[in-house]
């Protein structure tokens, strides 16, 4: 699938959520839109800051975006990520029925959304996520090489 300009603008976003992401986590943002564009939920990693292993920005951004429609079904929403999904999030993002993941750096070594596994788009699931992948992928990776090269 190609990204479009609506698309990059929402990356845009995104990368401004990460900045939401606690000092010790890994550098990721994530927002959720309606079908109309309007923003549902935004959040950064806040693993480490708040002691959750399940504090990853989708989950946050998800969690936000179902207390703002009032249903755990986010039917028509896109989610826009700077990182492909591990594979906890790419459940969640399939299980909230989201209809479209656009994601910014590929993540070979934990990704799910095509990279070292395909949890959207598996045809044994009951439902199946239209990914657009590559968004602005460079400025999405650098953050998070950053991060991690300063810790090493």
């Amino acid at each position: 699938m190609i990204a479009s300009a609506c698309d990059e603008a929402l990356m845009g976003q995104a990368l401004r959520a990460l900045e939401g992401s606690g000092p010790q986590d890994v550098p990721v943002g994530a927002v959720v839109v309606s079908d109309h564009g309007e923003l549902l939920g935004q959040a950064g990693n806040r693993r480490v800051a708040d002691n959750d292993p399940t504090a990853h920005a989708e989950v946050l951004a998800i969690r936000q975006a179902a207390q703002q429609l009032g249903n755990w079904r986010l039917d028509g929403c896109t989610i826009v990520v700077t990182l492909e999904p591990c594979p906890m999030c790419a459940g969640a993002i399939v299980n909230a029925r989201l209809a479209r993941l656009v994601l910014g750096a590929w993540n070979p070594d934990y990704g799910a959304c095509g990279s070292a596994w395909e949890i959207p788009r598996d045809h044994r699931l009951a439902h199946r996520v239209e990914v657009v992948g590559g968004v602005l992928a460079e400025q999405c990776g650098v953050r998070v090489q950053e991060f991690l090269a300063a810790r090493r």
